[in-house]
């Protein structure tokens, strides 16, 4: 996806609401984000009434009628609480993963909720799951807790594609005078394919130092692009990753990663690997596609959530 940071600054920031307890806080995080991009706010809902997909759940459908009020009242608290900001509303009929991924192609943020409390589910429900891996465009995720006062964590892979990531993170720290850590997983030899690894006589120092090596090469030109943010590097194993990534959510204001292309990163942060860490809220989370670039936001805009 090539393109220019200058096609972005006239889309709008679009919510998705689905009628859960957790939507009206995800339309307030949506709101405070298109305040301090400048940026329109498009709240959509997604009716399923006329959806025949296998996707088509179980349960009673609301009429079109209430879906419609669900987003009159979204609007309206909107409307209350920040009045100078330009907002509309879009009921879409169909399938909400494909229909949001759909919109996503001409947003600029697409921001939504997540499910924690199905148990029987991925913890982030099936449609954020499904953009996870597939939004044209940064998808924030509300994950029960407003951002906080904490660090803005990017977790990188220190690969060449980790460049719009890491963009995304520095851009988000600098306009909130945050400071930023780069977490950073590195793989034992022969891991990645499930061959337990061979440890050696001082092999995991050695590892270590070449993984800090390469993140320190994947930094570089973001630090001397952003010279005023501080940053802090943490290197991690693969084992010890989802416990850092739970602490990263619980402590920071904003989670940074990348939608990469096998994925896993995304799956760890939705699925339940560990029932009681889901019962937790956390700090919003953001997955970047490849090859966006996100503009300049400055930095005494609203310091709302991700960036």
């Amino acid at each position: 996806m090539d393109t220019d940071a200058g096609m972005y600054e006239d889309r709008p920031v679009v919510v998705g609401v689905d009628g859960s307890r957790a939507a009206p806080a995800v339309v307030d995080l949506a709101a405070a984000e298109a305040t301090r991009r400048r940026s329109p706010l498009v709240i959509v809902h997604v009716w399923p009434g006329r959806y025949t997909g296998s996707f088509r759940g179980r349960g009673s459908i609301p009429a079109r009628a209430d879906a419609q009020r669900l987003l009159d009242l979204s609007e309206a608290r909107v409307r209350r609480d920040q009045p100078w900001l330009e907002v509309r509303t879009q009921l879409l009929d169909g399938g909400p993963a494909n229909l949001l991924a759909e919109t996503s192609r001409h947003s600029r943020l697409l921001v939504v909720g997540h499910r924690d409390a199905l148990k029987a589910r991925t913890g982030w429900g099936p449609t954020t799951a499904y953009l996870a891996h597939h939004s044209a465009c940064p998808v924030l995720v509300h994950r029960g807790r407003d951002p906080g006062p904490g660090p803005v964590v990017v977790a990188t892979s220190a690969r060449a594609g980790a460049g719009p990531t890491l963009e995304y993170a520095f851009a988000l720290a600098s306009g909130q005078a945050a400071r930023l850590v780069a977490l950073h997983m590195w793989t034992r030899p022969g891991a990645a394919e499930g061959v337990p690894p061979v440890v050696a006589a001082g092999a995991y120092s050695a590892e270590s130092a070449t993984a800090g090596q390469e993140l320190d090469g994947a930094l570089a030109e973001w630090i001397a692009r952003y010279p005023r943010v501080r940053v802090e590097r943490l290197l991690v194993n693969e084992l010890d990753m989802p416990y850092t990534v739970e602490g990263a959510m619980r402590r920071g204001r904003v989670l940074v990663a990348g939608i990469g292309r096998s994925g896993s990163f995304a799956e760890l942060l939705y699925e339940s690997w560990r029932p009681a860490a889901r019962q937790r809220a956390g700090c919003p989370v953001v997955l970047v596609p490849p090859g966006w670039h996100e503009p300049t936001v400055a930095a005494d805009a609203s310091a709302a959530g991700s960036g």
